[in-house]
Formats: structure tokens, C-alpha cells, sequence
């Protein structure tokens, strides 16, 4: 039996608002590692590329901060066991560079697991618990507080890496990215808001989208979503570095995002 790869921290009980961590850890089970083609200094390499680092740290210290400490949901476990933000079948654009909800690619587009590797098994052992466990979080706020609003927290390099579909697009501080259907404008305003002190910021650029699960996706308007990506070098040494103080600024930014979202909808 697989001990759960994620944590739910608690929030206020009147707080709608789920910070989600989902690429912070470099953690890879013994027997997940088996399946990696890397040596271990390749991997190490790979790690600090693909890895949010820190970002658990950040959104730690906006539940800290808050008026109205929000839910956390962190994944404790490394995107290279499973993304659980990619589509697990062929809706998935990743698929083309070997990144899907498994992948078989670097961020170099090296090999990383061998041809004709099976995702299937680490797809029922992580990627569908992981999503249930989500969808279940979210079903909490709803019935807590009649809506949920997911905030996405990751960060990304200062220049592309080869695996980006869109790397050629600008790189700011912070990029928020959005979805037509569950990012009110009030969100994302208040997101600038919070953001704006960072040197600059922009929609859907470098990356795009947010994350709801599918069972709300595109169905539920009680559903919110905003990501926020942040620009390695506003708060850590790339790649794979140690924190600076931007850690602490940025979880004040995010913790005034959360303060900007009223407990409860408006009548």
C-alpha cells in the first residue's frame, strides 16, 4: 500500500482559498527511481531544472501571514514520479516532448525512462489519488464556504529550457496565468495588485492556463483559479539553488492576494 504522496494543510474553516504546491519536491521513491535512466549527478542536474524549489516555502509563509490562513495542498513528491497537472491521455499537448503525466523526456529532451515504458502503474498509484484527493479538497471549501478558489503557486526559469512549447514568448518577474472560465476578473485584478511590486508582470506568458480538477473543469463558476509563476531569480540562485529574501516577499504578495478574496460569496 502507497502512503499518500500529498499533504492538506489546514486553513481557517471560513477560508475558500487552496494554495496549491504541486511541483516543490525533489522527492523520487527508491523503487520509481529504478525506472529513471539518469546517473545520479544527471539527475541531480535534472532536479534543479524541473523543480519549483521553494515554492512550498512561499506559500507556507502566505498562510502564515494571512488574515484568514488558506488550505494548502502540496505535493511531497517530485513531478518526475508524476505531474499531476497534466492530462494522463492524449488531451495532453506535453505529450509531443515526452512530458505528459509520466515523463520519458528531459527538460533537455534526453531520454529519461526507457522506450515503451508503461505510465500505467504510476498513474493508479500517484496520479489518480493525487487528483481525487484534490477534487475531495475542493468539495471541502464548496461545502464550508459555498466556493473554492485554487491558486496555483509555481515558478520557472529565467531562460527557456529546450522542453517549452511556448519559451519564445516574454519571461516576466511573475507571469499569472488564467482560464477563461474560472478566473473572475476581480481575481485576477487583485492578483496585479498583490504582484505589482516585482518589476513587472504579465497574463499567459510564458505559461498559460490554471489548474481545477476535471470533475469541476468548465462546469463549476464556484470554482476559481489563478496560477502564479514566478521568475527563478526574483527569489533563489538558479538552478536549483538557495532561497534569498524574495521568498518572504513574495509570500507577503500572496498572502495579500488571499486577504483580497472575501470569505464568503457576495449575495
Amino acid at each position: 500500500m502507497t502512503s499518500r504522496s500529498y499533504d492538506v494543510l489546514a486553513g481557517a474553516p471560513d477560508s475558500p482559498v487552496l494554495l496549491h504546491v504541486p511541483h516543490s519536491s525533489r522527492v523520487i521513491p527508491p523503487d520509481v527511481r529504478e525506472g529513471i535512466l539518469l546517473a545520479d549527478g544527471e539527475l541531480g542536474r535534472e532536479l534543479d531544472h524541473i523543480t519549483d524549489a521553494h515554492t512550498a516555502e512561499i506559500a507556507a509563509a502566505a498562510a502564515a501571514a494571512a488574515d484568514a490562513t488558506p488550505w494548502q495542498f502540496v505535493n511531497r513528491l517530485s513531478r518526475l514520479v508524476v505531474d499531476p497537472e497534466r492530462f494522463p491521455d492524449e488531451r495532453e499537448e506535453m505529450l509531443a516532448v515526452g512530458m505528459g503525466a509520466v515523463y520519458t523526456r528531459t527538460t533537455h529532451r534526453a531520454p529519461l525512462r526507457p522506450a515503451g515504458f508503461d505510465p500505467a502503474p504510476l498513474i493508479d498509484r500517484y496520479f489518480t489519488p493525487y487528483a481525487e484527493g484534490m477534487a475531495a479538497a475542493v468539495a471541502e471549501r464548496l461545502e464550508a464556504t459555498g466556493r473554492a478558489m485554487i491558486v496555483d503557486v509555481h515558478s520557472y526559469p529565467t531562460g527557456p529550457l529546450p522542453y517549452e512549447l511556448h519559451g519564445e514568448g516574454p519571461r516576466p518577474p511573475v507571469c499569472l496565468g488564467t482560464d477563461a472560465f474560472h478566473t473572475p476578473p476581480a481575481l485576477l485584478d487583485a492578483a496585479r495588485e498583490a504582484f505589482g511590486g516585482f518589476g513587472g508582470l504579465a497574463t499567459d506568458t510564458p505559461f498559460a492556463g490554471t489548474y481545477v480538477p476535471l470533475s469541476y473543469y468548465g462546469r463549476d463558476p464556484r470554482v476559481s483559479a489563478l496560477m502564479i509563476e514566478i521568475r527563478r531569480d526574483v527569489y533563489m540562485s538558479e538552478p536549483g539553488g538557495a532561497a534569498g529574501p524574495g521568498v518572504q516577499a513574495l509570500g507577503a504578495a500572496l498572502a495579500a492576494l488571499v486577504d483580497a478574496v472575501p470569505p464568503h460569496p457576495a449575495a
